[in-house]
């Protein structure tokens, strides 16, 4: 198969795992090759994201590996045989970042994120991702501001699909007061989020002012739970795009940054009380 020019999150993942059990098995990219009856720069290939593995040559190098773990070869065998889903047909007019992050999203099982000057971008309304959008430095043209809107309303069609995810959104006061699009829209999108809050496997959390510091430098952080622990995602947002992230050390940091934001966060109820005030005052 002819190599790709830029791998998807998702394949460079893949051959980050095939690495990973790789290297943790001793086994050298000689030896991988031989097995796979490949030569050695395409076993470099496959683990960088830029050429495809069979189902059959992961199962078989899982094998001589000594993995064992049925779920979790399960689970990079999926990934490896996977096709593409609705975010294609936004590919070559939005970056990929966006692109990976709706693919990361409809793969999780659970998925906990915090954000403290956005609202969570799966509970934003139109006019509120409008104006989002409308604020990016350098500006966008308005085809790409409407673009990326109807993206991001797509992948809010996550939460209710046959297998969604449950999903945590941890806002900070600061959010909920920021007035993108001014008090009408934002009184709007405050609604809006107290109907999320209510349905079925969604849950809002707000940390108000008064709770004091928190984890972190501010940004909005997912963490995404894949169908393996191996297999769970960072994802942060910066200003040069999505970064995603899934070294153990780098889980484990951000598994306590939520869990920290959790205990500082009011309970269900009382952050509904909290976001009904403060829609009062707009």
């Amino acid at each position: 198969m002819t190599p790709r020019a830029v791998p998807t999150q998702r394949q460079r993942r893949l051959g980050h795992e095939l690495r990973r059990m790789r290297l943790a098995a001793g086994m050298s990219a000689e030896r991988a090759a031989n097995l796979l009856g490949v030569d050695r720069g395409k076993i470099s290939n496959m683990e960088s994201g830029v050429r495809s593995i069979s189902e059959e040559r992961l199962r078989t190098l899982a094998h001589h590996c000594h993995c064992d773990d049925e779920k979790y070869v399960g689970a990079l065998a999926d990934m490896a045989s996977r096709t593409s889903g609705w975010w294609e047909q936004y590919r070559g007019t939005l970056p990929q970042g966006l692109l990976d992050i709706a693919e990361l999203e409809w793969q999780a099982v659970r998925m906990r994120t915090a954000c403290t000057v956005h609202i969570p971008g799966l509970f934003q309304t139109t006019d509120y991702a409008l104006a989002v959008f409308r604020a990016v430095l350098p500006h966008l043209p308005e085809h790409e501001v409407m673009l990326r809107t109807a993206h991001r309303n797509h992948r809010q069609e996550v939460l209710t699909s046959e297998a969604a995810p449950s999903f945590t959104g941890i806002v900070h006061e600061a959010a909920l007061r920021m007035q993108f699009g001014g008090p009408e829209v934002a009184r709007a999108q405050l609604r809006h989020l107290l109907d999320q809050s209510e349905a079925h496997g969604r849950t809002v959390l707000v940390v108000p002012f008064a709770h004091g510091a928190f984890p972190g430098a501010g940004q909005t952080v997912l963490y995404a739970e894949g169908p393996t622990e191996q297999l769970d995602t960072v994802q942060i947002d910066n200003s040069h795009g999505p970064d995603f992230l899934y070294g153990e050390a780098e889980l484990t940091k951000y598994r306590a940054h939520l869990d920290r934001m959790e205990k500082l966060a009011l309970s269900p109820g009382d952050s509904r009380a909290f976001i009904h005030a403060i829609a009062r005052e707009l």
